[in-house]
């Protein structure tokens, strides 16, 4: 599935971490991509993030999967709504949805969440920290957007839920199958679905916050610094009170501190570590023995293609001289050349054809290998 009828530089102009959009009928040709049985058996297994949330008359209450296959049928007829992250980890028809979204860096990318709801069902008024693209797939809900959202903005008391107090609405929509409604982080909004069989994809976009981002570079510099690096004042003379931190001592501690986090190059590595963490690693592709540069020459030169863990994130830094840093889950490889070339290819799409001719490079090998073996890729015959 294509978009049509879509500007995306007018978008990013206007619209993108500015103001919500409505975005009727954008696709070339609309098929919904999931059933709501599918949803239902997904939030059954372990190692998927789920939630039921229920509402008896003004109250909502929170149920943390996995759940039990009976308890749909214990729901009744009541308004009801069911979420399950990831659901592009498992479905690969949900993570083509992904692909027309791709004008924002996949580093932004978080995944694709698929909610269902029954007449009534949501989860109410309230705000993200992230910008979000909501897919109508099947049945209609009404979206109603608020203004922009902060820390100071009022809650209701609620142990498991983040709902707006006071929410008055700005825009209101009913949304189609079809119908992408665009809200940027902080925005209030809340769906609410308008007959049976309601199903609204979510493609999610993560930001990282200032807090994660100092806290994470400085940690892990902190853990590459010896223990005898240490403030020292081989200039101290005699200061008129003994009780007091000079100027000159505050200038060279924060100097200790700024310095050590000042290589731009090494934040960048860092980055691109702590970008490519799986968010959900429980789609292992690990082999049971390491596949060996030998297979992985065979099954290139037979022409059989690579295909990458959905639940896996592939990004690269460029270099000098075409070379490239490739980041898979919490790895980092220095690329050049022929391997340059394929963790760009890498990079590119969820699947991949190698040339044949590459079977005689090392560095080709010993990339794929090192990727397969991680449970990054694999060849599409395993």
């Amino acid at each position: 599935m294509q978009l049509a009828r879509f500007d995306i530089d007018l978008f990013l102009r206007d619209h993108w971490q500015k103001s919500p959009l409505l975005i009727r009928n954008a696709w070339t040709r609309w098929r919904n991509p999931l059933e709501p049985d599918e949803l239902a058996g997904l939030a059954c297994e372990e190692g998927v993030e789920s939630r039921l949330i229920v509402r008896d008359g003004d109250a909502l209450t929170l149920e943390n999967g996995p759940l039990p296959d009976s308890r749909f049928g214990e729901l009744g007829s009541g308004p009801w709504a069911l979420l399950v992250q990831a659901v592009d980890h498992h479905a690969p028809d949900v993570a083509a949805l992904i692909e027309p979204f791709r004008f924002v860096p996949d580093w932004r990318i978080d995944d694709v969440m698929v909610s269902y709801a029954t007449d009534g069902g949501g989860v109410g008024p309230h705000y993200d920290q992230y910008d979000v693209f909501l897919v109508q797939g099947l049945g209609r809900r009404r979206w109603r957007v608020g203004p922009k959202c902060d820390a100071a903005t009022p809650l209701l008391p609620h142990e498991d839920l983040r709902l707006i107090a006071d929410f008055e609405a700005t825009g209101d929509w009913v949304l189609e199958p079809g119908d992408i409604l665009y809200v940027p982080p902080g925005y209030a909004h809340d769906g609410v679905a308008v007959g049976s069989d309601c199903m609204t994809y979510s493609i999610g976009f993560r930001a990282p916050s200032r807090a994660e981002l100092v806290e994470g570079w400085a940690e892990h510099q902190a853990d590459a610094m010896a223990e005898d690096e240490r403030y020292a004042d081989p200039d101290l003379t005699v200061q008129p009170h003994p009780g007091e931190i000079s100027a000159s001592a505050i200038d060279r501690l924060h100097a200790m501190a700024l310095d050590a986090l000042a290589d731009r190059d090494a934040f960048a590595r860092w980055f691109g570590l702590h970008n490519s963490l799986p968010k959900y690693a429980e789609t292992d592709w690990r082999p049971e023995q390491p596949i060996g540069q030998e297979t992985v020459r065979a099954l290139l030169r037979q022409s059989v293609p690579l295909s990458r863990n959905p639940a896996s994130r592939f990004a690269f830094i460029r270099g000098q001289d075409g070379a490239l840093t490739l980041f898979a889950d919490g790895r980092g490889f220095d690329c050049a050349g022929d391997s340059a070339a394929l963790a760009e290819a890498l990079c590119a799409g969820s699947s991949l054809g190698v040339d044949p001719a590459l079977a005689g490079s090392a560095p080709v090998l010993t990339l794929i290998a090192a990727l397969i073996d991680q449970g990054s890729l694999a060849f599409e015959e395993d």
